[in-house]
């Protein structure tokens, strides 16, 4: 009896003409409401002085049709050349002629007016056709601003490349797949900030990098809660393992040709849209003062080069505190005539050497940050100047000696060896601590500095990956290419620390293998 009196209202329901009436008159409140979301969109959008509405019409149908878009954002020329054309003089009836009339990769059509704030912001026209308020079209036209590739600026090479990465993501991308033309070579792109929705690109070899470092990398990107990212150096801080080091623990880079070398390594790289510099991770500390053009040189004068790095980093962290401890606690250690010209340098000084050496570390720093902020001429010319007047200045009015004088100016110098500036300005940094441990305990204030030092950089990781590789955990195999590069036949195999699918890059016994033809 239910399903009798059920099939008789469904009859009641198809026959009665007041319910036929009422559904379609739902169906043009919903047509309407659709329509009015559209104008409602067209509206808000409006309020920006660079949004644009223009109509046309059709000369075979006489139909009208509009396009709406953001001036800033979409290329006009080609709208006009490409898209215009044959929309005027084609057979468009209705919304779904575009396709015929116009390319299918270039035309998307949609009937969810959600998606026009991010079709139109993405550099999309807007195309709606009069009579049909619930379809519409989006035509791809972007507008892309970009720069020239120019030689790099930081990572300079007399050798080598001249191309450096710029502002847009695509063109890096193409810089660097023009390098590794493989399949394997996956991108996988993110959207990082509420706000600027930015493009982020995680790069990496398929069959080589550790998935584990992978996961790691793109976990960590998507849990990133921030409404703006405007740079790469945004992400050397959201996603590192620890943020309150001063040590970088990603390598930034702005040469393609490093990246790319990275990547046939195991690792994986960031490229973030609208910054210059990329992203390379998990890395060590010998990294960071290791520049790539160590591999266009000989073998014999690369390694010679890397450990004069490593001495003038050391240099410049401990001569001034070894300067403070000596003169204050252990002037005993130095030797008597040396030991003379330091007290004709300081007898007419009237501070402690802490004083004295803080008065011209502080000068320095300054000097260093307006040659740095000031135009590139002036701020040679800052640099220059003022260190040669202040310095002179500073010893003929008997506020600093001779001596340090000379430590601090060596100092300076050898800080700019390092080739990574991220990591020069930690360097520039860890000098204070050990100053304020020279003046507190001498030597002994020194040494515990420095075991609070390698402490931090035993405990510290990058990705999850450690720091000091390959000096803790020791594995000689990846000293090859660490303090010391040794000859591209030895380094046959992959850094070990990265665990990489293939841990070989070539096969020794052929690379050593040198037959000339008349053999």
């Amino acid at each position: 009896m239910d399903n009798f009196f059920k099939q008789k209202e469904r009859k009641h329901k198809k026959t009665n003409p007041e319910n036929q009436q009422k559904d379609q008159h739902s169906k043009q409140e919903k047509s309407e409401q659709k329509n009015n979301h559209v104008e409602d969109w067209e509206k808000e959008l409006s309020q920006s002085t660079d949004f644009k509405k223009t109509f046309y019409v059709n000369q075979m149908s006489g139909k009208k049709f509009y396009f709406s878009f953001f001036i800033s954002l979409v290329e006009e020329k080609v709208l006009d050349n490409n898209a215009l054309p044959p929309l005027l003089e084609g057979e468009f009836h209705k919304i779904t002629d575009v396709k015929k009339l116009l390319p299918v990769a270039d035309v998307e059509l949609s009937s969810n007016p959600e998606d026009i704030p991010k079709k139109l912001l993405g550099g999309n026209v807007l195309l709606t056709l009069e009579g049909e308020p619930s379809k519409f079209a989006f035509i791809s036209s972007h507008k892309e601003i970009v720069r020239a590739v120019s030689a790099p600026e930081i990572e300079f090479s007399v050798v080598g490349p001249k191309e450096a990465f710029v502002e847009a993501i695509w063109q890096n991308m193409n810089m660097i797949r023009k390098r590794l033309p493989v399949k394997e070579l996956i991108a996988e792109e993110f959207s990082v900030g509420k706000l600027s929705k930015t493009k982020v690109a995680v790069l990496y070899i398929d069959g080589i990098t550790n998935k584990e470092i992978i996961n790691t990398v793109k976990q960590r990107i998507s849990d990133i809660e921030k409404d703006e990212i405007a740079d790469s150096s945004f992400f050397t801080q959201l996603i590192s393992d620890n943020g309150n080091s001063p040590f970088p623990q990603l390598l930034d880079t702005e040469r393609p040709d490093r990246v790319t070398s990275s990547l046939s390594e195991g690792k994986v790289v960031i490229l973030v849209d609208g910054s210059p510099q990329a992203l390379i991770g998990p890395t060590s500390l010998t990294e960071f003062f290791n520049s790539f053009e160590d591999y266009f040189l000989n073998w014999i004068l690369a390694s010679f080069i890397r450990l004069i790095r490593l001495f003038s980093v050391t240099f410049s962290i401990m001569i001034t505190p070894l300067y403070v401890a000596l003169v204050s606690y252990h002037y005993q250690l130095i030797p008597k005539d040396l030991l003379v010209t330091l007290v004709t340098s300081r007898r007419v000084v009237p501070f402690p050497p802490i004083l004295e050496v803080l008065f011209l570390e502080v000068t320095i720093e300054l000097l260093r940050e307006a040659g740095a902020r000031l135009p590139t001429k002036v701020g040679q010319t800052i640099g220059i100047v003022g260190g040669i007047v202040l310095g002179t200045a500073s010893v003929e009015a008997g506020l600093t000696s001779n001596v340090l004088l000379i430590f601090i100016a060596l100092s300076a110098l050898a800080s700019f060896t390092t080739p990574v500036y991220q990591m020069s300005n930690t360097i520039r940094i860890l000098r204070f601590p050990f100053l304020f441990m020279a003046e507190l305990w001498g030597l002994l204030g020194i040494t515990i500095a420095f075991c609070f030092l390698l402490t931090h950089l035993l405990r510290l990781t990058s990705l999850g990956f450690p720091f000091m590789e390959p000096i803790f955990p020791l594995r000689v195999r990846d000293f090859k290419d660490a303090l010391f590069r040794l000859p591209f036949k030895s380094q046959a195999n992959r850094p070990q620390f990265l665990r990489t699918n293939d841990p070989g890059r070539f096969s020794k016994e052929k690379a050593q293998k040198k037959k000339d033809i008349d053999e």
